[in-house]
């Protein structure tokens, strides 16, 4: 599937933050058929059980993913998480490439609404997450001080990703 655009990562963010020595520094582009997908790895410092990823990671990637992918059609557009709810399909482990997928399902003025899934490169569903968002601005949401760290381009040269 081609990828029309990748999205900007922020310094310290938990998922995204190019500077965040424990987060994922994970890429995230946007594809022709108006999802968001992300290709990432957990390491070990993501653990629960030995082998195992903790949910609460595992749910930040789904929360992150789906809140993306309204960018894909309002790349202004932020929002706080109202509702998220989790499917555990299969253990997700860390220290491999997995694959997260978040797309719009609603978007309405004040809300939207999605879903996101983490598979292993098989193409095995691993968890599943459904949400919903409110729609804020940003001045809003972060300090006007942080801004300019919630907007870090960092670029690569991915044009399709399977």
């Amino acid at each position: 599937m081609k990828v029309i655009r990748k999205q900007n990562n922020s310094e310290m963010c938990f998922i995204c933050g190019v500077k965040n020595e424990f987060g994922l520094k994970a890429p995230f582009y946007e594809m022709e058929d108006q999802s968001v997908v992300s290709i990432f790895n957990y390491s070990d410092v993501h653990q629960s059980y030995p082998g195992r990823t903790h949910g609460g990671i595992i749910s930040a990637m789904l929360d992150e993913i789906i809140g993306r992918a309204i960018w894909v059609y309002d790349p202004n557009c932020w929002g706080v998480t109202i509702t998220l709810n989790i499917k555990y399909r299969k253990p997700v482990p860390y220290d491999c490439k997995l694959k997260a997928v978040g797309k719009i399902t609603k978007n309405t003025s004040r809300l939207f609404q999605g879903n996101g899934y983490i598979y292993d490169m098989d193409g095995t569903l691993l968890a599943e997450g459904e949400a919903t968002y409110m729609k804020l601005s940003l001045d809003s949401i972060a300090s006007s001080d942080s801004h300019d760290a919630c907007n870090v381009f960092v670029s690569d040269n991915v044009t399709e990703i399977n």
